[in-house]
C-alpha cells in the first residue's frame, strides 16, 4: 500500500479544517449580511443625538450581524431539501451534506442567542426586542410562507428592513419617526430588488416548488408591475430623511437622482422583462442602497 508524502499527509487535516470553517462561515451568508451590517451601522449613526460611542456602535452592529447570521443558518436548515433542488443553492453546505443539520441548528441558535444577548447587555432592551422580532418573523412566518404564497416577498421585507431600526434604537432607546423613515426606505427598496432576483431564477424557484410571482404568473406582467410600483413609492419616501431632519439638501438631491435612476430601471424591466433588464435592475438596486446610506450619513 502506498502512502502520501509526509508533508502532504500533514496538510490534509488542516485542509479539512479550513474547508469546515469555510462551510460554517458560508452558512451565515456573509456577502448578503454585509448589507445588514451597513444598514445597522447607518441606523445607529443616524439615531445618535451626539457623536457616536464607537465601542457601543460596534457592539450594536456585531449583535445585529450575529442575529442575521444565525437566522440565515436556521433558514438553510429548514430549506435544505428545497435548496437541493435549485441549481444556484444545491452546493451549499447543508444540501451537499458537508455540514449536518443538527450541528447547523445548534450553530444558528447559538449565534442568534449571542446576538440578542449582546444587544440586550450592551445597548438596550428595545434593540434586543426588535432583533428577536426580526428572527421570529423571518423563521416562523416568512420561511414557511415561501412554500405557500408569493406574498412571502412582502413579509420577508419586514425582517429585511428591521436592522436599520435595530441600529437606530440601539443608539437612542426608541424608534420615533426617524427610525420608521429608515425602515420604510429599506422595506420599499427590497421589492424591486427581490422581483429582479425572482425573475432571473424563476426556473430554480419552480423546481423547488416556491410559488414566487414569476412562477405562478409566467408572463411576468405582475412581477414587473410590482417592481415599478414599489420603486415609484420609494422615490418620495427616500427624500423623507431631509423632511424629518436626518439629512440635508445635498442628500435630498442625490436621493432624488438615485431614486429616478432606480425607477427608470424598473420601468425598463416592467416593459421588457428580459434577463438583461432584470439583471440591470438587480445590480442597480445593489448599488442604490449603499450609496443612499453613504450620502445620508455624510449629510447628517
Amino acid at each position: 500500500m502506498t502512502h502520501p508524502p509526509a508533508e502532504v499527509a500533514h496538510t490534509l487535516p488542516e485542509t479539512r479544517r479550513a474547508s469546515t470553517v469555510g462551510d460554517y462561515i458560508s452558512l451565515t451568508k456573509p456577502r448578503l449580511n454585509f448589507l445588514v451590517v451597513l444598514t445597522s451601522a447607518a441606523g445607529y449613526y443616524l439615531g445618535g443625538v451626539a457623536a457616536p460611542d464607537l465601542v457601543r456602535m460596534a457592539q450594536a452592529v456585531i449583535g445585529t450581524a450575529l442575529v442575521a447570521g444565525g437566522s440565515a443558518v436556521l433558514n438553510q436548515v429548514y430549506e435544505r431539501d428545497t435548496d437541493a433542488r435549485m441549481r444556484r443553492t444545491r452546493l451549499r453546505p447543508l444540501p451537499d451534506q458537508r455540514v449536518a443539520a443538527p450541528e447547523a441548528s445548534v450553530y444558528g441558535l447559538v449565534l442568534s442567542a449571542a446576538g440578542i444577548g449582546l444587544l440586550a447587555y450592551a445597548t438596550n432592551l428595545v434593540a434586543a426586542g426588535l432583533a428577536l422580532a426580526t428572527l421570529a418573523i423571518y423563521l416562523l412566518v416568512y420561511t414557511p410562507m415561501k412554500r405557500t404564497s408569493n406574498l412571502s416577498t412582502l413579509v420577508g421585507a419586514v425582517p429585511g428592513a428591521l436592522p436599520a431600526v435595530i441600529g437606530w434604537s440601539a443608539a437612542r432607546g426608541d424608534i420615533a419617526i426617524g427610525g420608521w423613515t429608515l425602515f420604510a426606505i429599506v422595506f420599499l427598496w427590497q421589492i424591486p430588488h427581490f422581483m429582479a432576483i425572482a425573475w432571473m431564477y424563476r426556473d430554480d424557484y419552480r423546481n423547488a416548488g416556491f410559488p414566487m410571482l414569476p412562477v405562478v404568473e409566467p408572463d411576468g406582467q405582475r412581477t414587473g408591475q410590482q417592481a415599478l410600483l414599489y420603486a415609484a413609492a420609494l422615490l418620495p419616501v427616500s427624500i423623507g430623511p431631509t423632511v424629518v431632519g436626518l439629512a440635508g439638501w445635498v442628500y435630498f438631491w442625490l436621493a432624488l437622482v438615485l431614486g429616478i435612476a432606480l425607477l427608470v430601471l424598473s420601468v425598463q424591466f416592467a416593459r421588457a422583462r428580459t434577463e438583461r433588464s432584470a439583471r440591470a435592475l438587480f445590480f442597480g438596486s445593489i448599488i442604490y442602497l449603499p450609496l443612499i446610506w453613504a450620502v445620508m450619513v455624510l449629510d447628517h
